[in-house]
């Protein structure tokens, strides 16, 4: 297939020969006159030289690179990359595993196909596009999924009205069709709302961090910040939490997360739930009678894009101030961004410039990341957006 064509500028393709997967719009000389958003393009340097085949989009971000080698974006280039995405699964222990049948399967740039996420809960994968050319290439890719996975999967959803906001398009099934939406992570179960969820209907970049506060929950006071869908909460309580408190500001969350608890552990008195904002409910924590010794702050992105940077930092500080006045003494703290443009070594300042507010002595403990079903390709270092501190607050 004759494939449009994008020509860059002098000296422009260097980062392309280092493979990294974006070509910006300051890049580019010229394209075919005819180009659409969502089409399929061949790049080539400023003396016609191939360097890439990609999905072409209007705005900053202008080819996100399919391929490095001038092959056809075709069935068998999707079950190629989707097998190696299974591949890559099965290798690490997640995908077909007793206990946990939630993992993500198809991590954009990380597994070499950006603008494309893919998380499989139990037989049903939801699929989001992030870019209009995945979008343009849903059932094409759905029909290669359902190959590739065999007797895993029964069901692919596709769910991209949030981030597609500019298009007309609906959630919907491509592939089966299904009510059935438990899944089961590290031997908990949950309800996933794929239909009208935040991201795919789950955080499953938290697995392994929920695992961890698992450990450290016995006998603890916890609070969960930020609860969404009450993850954190059950696995504390499965740790042996002594009270736990989610709080969420949505009361579909506060509703999902009452369900998933009731779902693992039915008429536990344990565990209460409060639709509330995060810093008005902080602000009535009795100071002289500090509840709790174990503190979630795992908050939504606070900068979407590098302007928001600063405030993002200033409001990263003060969430972490606050917590840090209300756990008692020897009490823990898991606090994240997932925030892209919050590198490491901002987050790590902003907690630490709010434990000097906060005049407690802290100690890190772990330094936390996102799991390896969400792998970060080595030649785009953009895709390490999750952080997280675990911190000892004397």
């Amino acid at each position: 297939m004759a494939y449009r064509i994008i020509q860059l500028k002098r000296g422009k393709e260097e980062s392309l020969r280092r493979f990294h997967p974006w070509v910006f719009s300051g890049a580019i000389h010229q394209t075919d006159s005819d180009l659409e958003e969502g089409d399929i393009v061949r790049v080539v340097t400023s003396t016609g030289e191939f360097i890439a085949v990609g999905h072409y989009q209007q705005g900053s971000i202008a080819v996100r690179v399919l391929s490095f080698s001038d092959v056809a974006i075709d069935d068998a280039y999707w079950e190629s990359r989707l097998r190696s995405a299974l591949g890559m699964r099965l290798a690490i222990g997640l995908a077909d595993s007793p206990t946990n049948n939630t993992y993500r399967l198809v991590h954009g740039e990380g597994d070499h196909l950006p603008g494309l996420i893919i998380d499989v809960y139990g037989k049903t994968a939801v699929m989001q596009a992030h870019s209009i050319g995945m979008h343009l290439c849903r059932k094409q890719i759905a029909v290669q999924l359902v190959k590739v996975m065999g007797e895993r999967l029964q069901h692919v959803y596709y769910k991209s009205e949030t981030t597609l906001p500019y298009m007309e398009l609906e959630n919907g099934f491509l592939y089966g069709g299904s009510n059935d939406n438990v899944a089961l992570e590290n031997g908990l179960k949950f309800y996933v709302d794929w239909l009208r969820g935040q991201k795919t209907g789950f955080f499953v970049d938290q697995r392994e961090n929920r695992l961890l506060l698992q450990q450290y929950a016995r006998g603890r006071r916890v609070l969960n910040m930020f609860c969404y869908t009450g993850g954190f909460s059950f696995y504390a309580m499965r740790g042996g939490a002594e009270l736990v408190h989610s709080v969420d500001s949505s009361a579909k969350a506060i509703e999902l997360t009452n369900r998933n608890v009731e779902l693992n552990f039915p008429g536990d008195q344990r565990h209460q739930a409060f639709c509330e904002d995060a810093f008005k409910y902080m602000d009535n924590v009795p100071a002289d009678n500090v509840p709790y010794d174990l503190v979630v702050l795992d908050p939504p992105a606070f900068a979407k894009h590098r302007g928001a940077l600063h405030n993002a930092l200033k409001g990263y500080t003060r969430l972490n101030q606050k917590a840090m006045q209300i756990i008692a003494p020897g009490g823990i703290l898991f606090t994240f961004s997932c925030s892209q443009v919050v590198t490491k070594d901002n987050f790590r300042n902003a907690v630490f410039t709010a434990a000097a507010l906060a005049r407690r002595k802290v100690r890190i403990l772990h330094q936390l990341h996102q799991p390896a079903d969400h792998p970060i390709n080595i030649y785009h270092p953009e895709g390490e957006y999750l952080k997280g501190l675990v911190l000892y607050v004397e």
